[in-house]
């Protein structure tokens, strides 16, 4: 009995780099994009949630393996595999870093200004929002940031869920012979790759992860089975919470007379308004708290993670590096993030289109470095069920990547 109880106080200590992860996906691909789904759609998508999740899993987890077993992170071992993966590595990062921190920065700082019950310019709630990350990251550095994110995953975890039991309760609010449109065509097929490319996360993520796992070594021996279950209870987490967010679209939103909006800024206050018209306005403050929870995570973990993965590229380097470096390049992230929002807002939009589109066409290159570096790796063994859902995955990545850019291409 106590040696069970002694296991568990392990794996609950080791906790952190998968609940990380979590935090990172849990934004835009949960709050806008899973919602949207069931908004738009009904339950017609609820299958495809669950499918590109379990197709994905394989390639997060293999950075985490890879992590575990050699102590190295996934930059390092993309580097092992040649200079031309390496450096297409690096530009993905830094174009991902800068479009992705103004993009949830700015979604971040809407939120509360919709929220706050007095009226503060979005410009300043992005300064201010940001300089309280920093803090969080620059003084509290990876021991805060492991805190926090476990503390909003707990809070975000409580609040999502009992919103989806308020809206049971009240039942779906589609008019009983209402039937809404199909997402089996072509013209929906951007949203799609918008909806699959980023859910659970970007491709990225998994290098991150495997630098947070790696800065959790250097605090506390953690062992695979730990490692594993850390990763394990984030990333079905993360799944578990985007058909929690998909089903709250269909019971809220989907059926409406209003037309749902597609931009995430609009499409997150819409979201709200509408909570607050079907459940009352009591429920104003629940989903305003959970929307900026889902941010402010997407925003703290953003920072620190892309961050991390262009300092360790930077590592890898033939260039001198200050013992600032990590410092050095989240101050530069932030800055050039916040650059875009002053001086390109108007253009982020199509920046982000950008990066998601980016980040969609490389995933399969990616995942393919990913699952290679594994099997390379004498000690990592894995079942049969595991090789052919990562060969079954390869094939569905290739593919949607292969239609999305004969799609763009017509």
């Amino acid at each position: 009995m106590q040696s069970a109880v002694s296991n568990w106080q392990s794996k609950l200590n080791a906790l952190g780099p998968g609940i990380l992860m979590a935090t990172a996906a849990i934004g835009g691909s949960h709050l806008v994009a899973s919602t949207q789904a069931g908004s738009l759609f009904g339950w017609q998508l609820f299958w495809l949630i669950i499918v590109v999740n379990v197709l994905k899993y394989p390639f997060f987890r293999f950075g985490m393996e890879y992590t575990l077993a050699t102590k190295q992170s996934l930059v390092e071992g993309y580097k092992k595999k040649g200079p031309g993966y390496f450096y297409s590595f690096i530009a993905l990062n830094i174009v991902a870093a800068v479009v992705n921190t103004a993009g949830v920065l700015l979604l971040t700082a809407s939120l509360l200004h919709y929220a706050l019950p007095v009226t503060v310019s979005v410009t300043l709630l992005c300064w201010l929002i940001l300089a309280v990350c920093l803090l969080i990251l620059l003084l509290g550095h990876f021991k805060a940031l492991d805190n926090v994110s476990k503390l909003i995953m707990g809070l975000l975890t409580v609040t999502t869920l009992a919103a989806l039991v308020v809206a049971i309760n009240n039942g779906p609010m589609a008019p009983v012979d209402y039937v809404g449109p199909s997402p089996y065509e072509l013209a929906m097929l951007g949203f799609m790759v918008a909806l699959m490319g980023w859910m659970p996360a970007p491709i990225e993520i998994s290098s991150i992860s495997s630098l947070w796992l790696k800065e959790k070594q250097h605090q506390q021996p953690v062992t695979k089975q730990q490692g594993l279950f850390d990763f394990n209870l984030g990333y079905w987490l993360t799944a578990a919470l985007a058909l929690v967010f998909f089903s709250l679209g269909v019971l809220v939103q989907y059926g409406q007379a209003q037309a749902v909006q597609l931009g995430g800024v609009a499409f997150a206050k819409q979201l709200i308004d509408m909570y607050a018209l079907t459940m009352g306005e009591w429920a104003r403050p629940l989903v305003s708290g959970i929307a900026f929870l889902c941010m402010f995570g997407t925003t703290l973990t953003v920072l620190d993670g892309y961050a991390r993965t262009l300092n360790e590229s930077h590592k890898l380097l033939p260039i001198k590096q200050s013992k600032h470096s990590l410092n050095m390049w989240l101050l530069l992230q932030a800055f050039s993030g916040m650059a875009v929002i002053l001086f390109f807002k108007s253009a982020l939009g199509p920046m982000l289109t950008f990066a998601m589109t980016l980040a969609f066409v490389t995933t399969p290159v990616f995942a393919w470095l990913n699952f290679s570096l594994v099997r390379s790796e004498p000690s990592i063994h894995h079942s049969p069920l595991l090789r052919t859902l990562s060969w079954l995955g390869l094939v569905y990545l290739v593919g949607f990547a292969l239609v999305f850019l004969v799609w763009k291409g017509m």
